[in-house]
Parts: structure tokens; C-alpha cells; sequence
């Protein structure tokens, strides 16, 4: 599932962007989809990721009621709302998606199968 991120950008801390992902050829139907980040110099982490079946979604607790993300299967597009945006938030952020994902790896990134392209969220303090 070819995947196409967007909506990154510089913004002040406190402030908020909201990220949408794109999914062209298929859809995100049955579905795992998630968002993970990678600032300069550290490791690839997960943010969080909504199953589409069902609707159950999963969140880092470092934006545990801050983030909040979303589906929509008439567009075929998966969003991240980041509100009370901080310094540290700053990274390149990355959407994934996998068929077959199960509960334990839905943290993990190695497990997901298809990635969109990175898009720059740079948070000003």
C-alpha cells in the first residue's frame, strides 16, 4: 500500500499540526496503521497507531493525551492531530501500515510492511 505523508511544518511550542497519511491503490481497510518519528541522531520510535478494525488505537506515553490519531476509510487516510506541540516533538515523522499486525509488535517498527515518506514536524520553543 503505497503510503504518502503530508502536513509537517514549523510551529511554535504549544501550538499544533495535524499529519495525514494517504494510502493510493488500496485501502486501509482491515488494516494496522501507525506513526512512528526519528529525530536526529536517535533511534526510529513509535508514536501511535489505530487498528482499523474496530477502531482501537495505541498511543506512546510520551504523547498520551496530546496526539490523537484517526482513520478514515472513505478517503482511504489515516491522521495524527498533535496538539501542546514541545521542543521535543521535534523529528521526522513516518506513517506505516501492515495487513497482518499483531497487538505485541504494534510498537514495533521493524513489524510494519509498507512506509510513506518522512515529513518534518520542527516544534520552536
Amino acid at each position: 500500500v503505497p503510503l504518502q505523508a503530508s502536513g509537517g511544518g514549523l510551529v511554535q511550542a504549544g501550538g499544533s499540526l495535524r499529519l495525514s497519511c494517504a494510502a493510493s491503490g488500496r485501502t486501509f481497510s482491515r488494516q494496522t496503521a501507525g506513526w512512528f518519528r526519528q529525530a536526529p541522531g536517535k533511534e526510529r520510535e513509535f508514536v501511535a497507531a489505530i487498528r482499523f478494525s474496530g477502531g482501537s488505537t495505541y498511543y506512546a506515553d510520551s504523547v498520551k493525551g496530546r496526539f490523537t490519531i484517526s482513520g478514515d476509510n472513505a478517503k482511504n487516510t489515516v491522521y495524527l492531530q498533535m496538539n501542546s506541540l514541545k521542543p521535543e516533538d521535534t523529528a521526522v515523522y513516518y506513517c506505516a501500515s501492515d495487513p497482518s499486525m499483531i497487538l505485541s509488535s504494534i510498537r514495533m517498527s521493524r513489524m510494519y510492511k509498507y512506509w510513506g515518506q518522512g515529513t518534518q514536524v520542527t516544534v520552536s520553543s
